[in-house]
């Protein structure tokens, strides 16, 4: 890998969904993205090396930068534009200066879906005490994705959005595994599970041995 930089997730966002938008701005410590913008995450480690990822991206292109989270293993950094060029941009400006491509990523890996219908009311409340996103109420459905690494978290919870008529509650970016809450009739999570596993399935990269992923 180049520069001493093991690339872990590398994903492009072509329109943020209204609520993954306003999910990454309530939980952001950069600047908020909005409703229709690209973005691009990317997750190295060691985690401080993030640090370079963020400053060759805005020292060549326009981009904002939503989230930059370092971990003593991991980092992530979110950028975002309303030109999807200028985002596609920063993913040459990692390239160019780090020599690291999106090529050299490792591949997602769904590690565990737990699908619960008809929930239960105090179940609901449980969940909803620690989500940043919407609420899910008692008898409806939750989905819970478990990706490897953390940072394919962004782009399952913005594919479900886009399939079907679904909360998010919250999401997980970053971190040893990323995490995906969503709530909804059961159709629609059912829509919304499809889509999300179909994004994993369609990024290609290094191979992410592990476990056979756990369906509940």
């Amino acid at each position: 890998m180049g520069s001493g930089i093991d690339l872990r997730t590398w994903t492009y966002i072509d329109i943020l969904q209204p609520q993954t938008a306003a999910f990454v701005a309530t939980i952001s410590r950069g600047y908020m993205p909005l409703v229709g913008q690209a973005s691009l995450l990317v997750e190295v480690s060691p985690g401080m090396d993030v640090n370079r990822v963020t400053d060759a991206v805005l020292k060549r292109t326009s981009c904002t930068p939503g989230m930059q989270i370092v971990e003593r293993r991991y980092g992530v950094l979110e950028v975002h534009h309303e030109d999807q060029g200028q985002v596609r941009a920063a993913g040459d400006a990692i390239s160019d200066i780090l020599g690291i491509a999106e090529k050299d990523r490792l591949k997602p890996r769904l590690v565990s879906a737990q699908k619960i219908t008809g929930l239960e009311g105090q179940h609901s409340m449980i969940v909803n005490r620690f989500r940043h996103g919407n609420f899910v109420h008692e008898d409806e459905t939750l989905l819970v994705l478990e990706t490897h690494p953390a940072g394919y978290a962004l782009l399952a919870a913005n594919e479900a959005e886009k399939a079907a008529d679904i909360q998010i509650l919250e999401f997980l970016s970053f971190g040893a595994f990323g995490r995906v809450y969503l709530g909804g009739g059961e159709e629609d999570i059912e829509e919304a599970s499809k889509a999300a596993i179909a994004a994993l399935e369609g990024i290609d990269g290094r191979d992410n041995p592990g476990a056979p992923a756990i369906f509940y």
